[in-house]
């Protein structure tokens, strides 16, 4: 099973969580996609106007269905340089926690049911998960204390 995210630079917030039995780049896109639709309330053309996708040079992020649907939605691209991890490391450090705490202590059957952990991992790490360069708050609160009290983006 493949899992992938998308995570917000400035918060911290896991803003996509996705599993699947194929890591291919169709699936790859699921965090994208759940994130828009919860933050930009819709999915459509032009949408995400003005954000940046950052990902590693994995063939699931090159293939030309993985560019297009972002830039569709008004998402660049701005992929991680080649042999420095750190280029897209906010998702590097997210994913070492789900991976820690769920994903290396837990066997799933399904990936339904991988899917159901990962959204509950998902809801208390935004909701309750500390952030230390952010004044130990979660990211949820990061974001609402940036939109002026609005939980989303949108």
């Amino acid at each position: 099973m493949h899992v992938f995210v998308a995570v917000d630079h400035r918060t911290c917030e896991c803003v996509g969580l996705h599993a699947a039995k194929r890591g291919d780049r169709f699936e790859a896109l699921g965090p994208l996609r759940q994130g828009v639709r919860e933050h930009f309330g819709g999915f459509g053309a032009g949408v995400a106007r003005g954000l940046t996708t950052r990902h590693d040079h994995g063939s699931n992020y090159l293939g030309d269905d993985f560019r297009r649907e972002p830039a569709l939605l008004g998402m660049a691209s701005a992929p991680g340089f080649v042999r420095e991890p750190g280029g897209d490391g906010c998702a590097e450090r997210f994913i070492r926690t789900p991976k820690g705490q769920l994903l290396w202590v837990r066997t799933f059957a399904t990936v339904a049911e991988l899917v159901e952990a990962l959204g509950e991992f998902e809801r208390t790490y935004d909701e309750r998960w500390q952030i230390g360069r952010h004044g130990h708050r979660p990211p949820s609160q990061v974001r609402r204390d940036r939109n002026g009290g609005v939980p989303t983006a949108a």
